[in-house]
């Protein structure tokens, strides 16, 4: 075995490591400078150990630290993506739970502004830009972030919106308990950062790409597509232009993946004719790259 093959998963390691820890801290940051400066609720299960804090506070006069709450409402769902997604996932994850817990308790407060809009805006960016940097990693944030994750690997649907209306009923119930408005705001800061992830996230979306190229070329073209694990179809035509034998390729793969694809295709083939189109849904199996 060479060395380049030995150091490959100590690399693998570290770089999922250093991408957990940068986002937990992140996070952190976040819940201490936009979050807590505009009494905000987030989504998931930090909004609902937010709720739970406030609601301790204000109705029994105790003050409950964060950590505690926020590990406790984490560890159904970590059980389920441990069995249904996969352990070294979960156990990533899993760090960037108990980092997220130990940072916010630790990082002093950082006011920024004081603007609500401005707060509920890059709040969620932030916020989406962190859960994405732990996507990258094959790992989560945690809470309703497991039940997503484990919905698109078993039924391959795209969860973040029904998450949304999860989080949607629980801003209810912060609505009723303390007012309107910063559950009203918390509802702009929770739709910017689900859609910063579904945005950021490479795996989320789906690409279907025709590929045109030569009868001499089709090879080199279906090595690259096979080296993604998808299947393609293969349908013999005729250029109308040159009036010359070619071969048309189709196949489906995740948006991360099409750029990467396009350019071995070119190489492969610098003459190939290569659309690519944004696909809203997918019915049927579809290979999806392992998270664990």
């Amino acid at each position: 075995m060479s060395e380049k093959a030995v150091r490959s998963p100590v690399r693998d390691i570290l770089f999922r490591l250093v991408l957990v820890t940068l986002a937990s801290l992140i996070i952190a940051v976040n819940m201490k400078s936009f979050v807590q400066a505009g009494d905000l609720f987030p989504g998931g299960f930090t909004g609902l150990a937010r709720l739970t804090q406030r609601a301790a506070w204000e109705f029994w006069g105790v003050d409950i630290p964060f950590s505690p709450v926020y590990l406790l409402l984490n560890a159904v769902p970590a059980a389920i993506s441990f069995r249904f997604v996969g352990k070294k996932f979960t156990l990533y994850s899993c760090q960037c739970i108990v980092l997220v817990s130990i940072f916010t308790d630790l990082v002093p407060t950082i006011p920024i502004t004081e603007d609500l809009l401005l707060i509920c805006v890059f709040g969620g960016l932030v916020t989406g830009f962190a859960v994405s940097l732990c996507l990258r990693a094959r790992a989560t944030s945690g809470g309703t972030d497991f039940i997503a994750i484990a919905l698109s690997e078993r039924k391959n649907i795209d969860a973040w919106n029904y998450i949304l209306a999860g989080n949607a009923v629980m801003l209810t119930v912060a609505g009723l308990l303390f007012g309107w408005e910063r559950a009203l705001y918390s509802i702009i800061f929770q739709f910017t950062s689900t859609q910063t992830i579904r945005l950021l996230d490479p795996d989320s979306g789906r690409a279907t790409l025709f590929i045109v190229t030569g009868r001499e070329t089709v090879g080199g073209v279906c090595a690259q597509i096979q080296d993604t694990h998808h299947t393609a179809t293969l349908i013999e035509g005729v250029g109308l232009y040159n009036g010359e034998p070619c071969v048309m390729i189709y196949t489906v793969v995740s948006v991360g993946e099409s750029k990467g694809l396009v350019r071995k295709v070119r190489q492969a083939d610098p003459k190939a004719f290569v659309n690519v189109i944004r696909t809203e849904r997918v019915h049927g199996k579809f290979y999806r790259r392992p998270r664990d």
